[in-house]
């Protein structure tokens, strides 16, 4: 696996480093980076912490750093505001100042959580990001969205805060279980269809994990050079880093049936795709074709193609949706695979056609 570095213009500026064994250098980098930092409080969770704590925190401290380690529950139920309060609480403990920075070492729920810890405590402090999972390395590592989840939905309390650095180091995914793995392909998989006709035909081409190892470079770099153009371009998610959420709306419909625990975000995701692309199809236009394309890659893959739930969850995620604009909401569709097409619509136009789909 090559080494490779991707620069995103967003924010200040700030490189995507992915290497193998780059935890280890992690000391090194972040000390380019943040060079008047002292302190370095580190956010993991239970999961994470054990298996690579010791050896990031290792590095850091070789190059000086005074290191506080705050360890989360791992799961989508500690992304709330009580452990907002409680990491907000250690870091204050820790005295850290603004030239001081922040380190999440971990999937999503933890990038999350320590990049909206960070944006606000001392009014934003430097943030690093080191992802560990598949999901957190492709999408949410990468673009500067921070959030907690609410009781009314996901990810509805937040900041836009890009990271200083983003540590990628593709060895860990050897570590995590297969159904995880295979949950973070669904973003990956997700590139292929709003971006990427022969990604898309490539992933299709490779059904196993071991296959997708294989070429999880070139995987990695692909999908976060297609995250960086669109952020370098729409920051803030007012225009064209909309079609990064293809799937999300009926995905976080899924998620909150499911309580945030029965079904992953890429699993939610999965099936997401597949209704979208039939309700694109139903709104005339998705070729035809697609949505049969999507599900037989995503079932390759062992993620769910269709998740039941009921309707109220489906009216909670498009009234809630952040891609609402007044009484619309825009739909994120494909016109064919690799070709997006965002559409504006009432939402209770978009809820009618979903009940007629649906069947409710």
């Amino acid at each position: 696996m090559d080494a490779k570095t991707l620069h995103v213009d967003a924010g200040g500026g700030y490189d995507i480093v992915i290497e193998p064994g780059v935890l280890d250098r992690a000391g090194e980098l972040v000390k380019a980076t943040l060079p008047r930092a002292k302190k370095i409080f580190v956010l993991t969770d239970s999961n994470v912490g054990p298996v690579y704590g010791p050896r990031f925190v290792a590095s850091l401290e070789t190059r000086g750093f005074m290191v506080r380690t705050h360890v989360i529950p791992a799961g989508e139920t500690s992304k709330c505001a009580a452990s907002l309060v409680e990491i907000w609480s250690a870091m204050a403990a820790f005295g850290m100042t603004r030239t001081d920075g922040v380190a999440a070492l971990g999937g999503g729920v933890v990038g999350d959580l320590a990049g909206l810890a960070a944006s606000t405590i001392l009014r934003g402090v430097d943030l690093v990001q080191a992802p560990t999972t598949l999901l957190s390395q492709v999408d949410s590592s990468v673009g500067g969205k921070t959030a907690i989840d609410l009781p009314e939905g996901k990810n509805l309390v937040g900041t836009f805060y890009q990271p200083r650095l983003v540590l990628m180091d593709p060895e860990v995914l050897s570590t995590l279980p297969t159904d995880v793995f295979m949950s973070g392909m669904a973003e990956v998989v997700k590139y292929g269809c709003i971006w990427d006709r022969e990604f898309f035909d490539f992933l299709a081409a490779r059904p196993t994990r071991e296959a997708l190892m294989a070429y999880i470079t070139h995987i990695l770099y692909t999908c976060c050079d297609i995250k960086r153009k669109v952020v370098n371009e729409d920051e803030h998610d007012t225009g064209l880093r909309m079609i990064l959420n293809f799937g999300h709306t009926l995905g976080h419909a899924y998620e909150l049936a499911g309580d945030y625990v029965k079904w992953s975000h890429g699993q939610a995701v999965a099936a997401g795709m597949v209704t979208a692309a039939n309700l694109g199809v139903e709104l005339g236009v998705t070729a035809p074709d697609v949505p049969g394309k999507i599900k037989g890659v995503l079932a390759s893959l062992g993620l769910p193609t269709e998740i039941s739930c009921g309707f109220e969850h489906i009216e909670k995620a498009v009234g809630v949706d952040k891609k609402s604009s007044g009484d619309f909401v825009t739909l994120i569709l494909i016109e064919d695979i690799g070709k997006v097409k965002p559409l504006k619509i009432q939402k209770s136009d978009a809820l009618e056609l979903l009940s007629r789909m649906l069947g409710r």
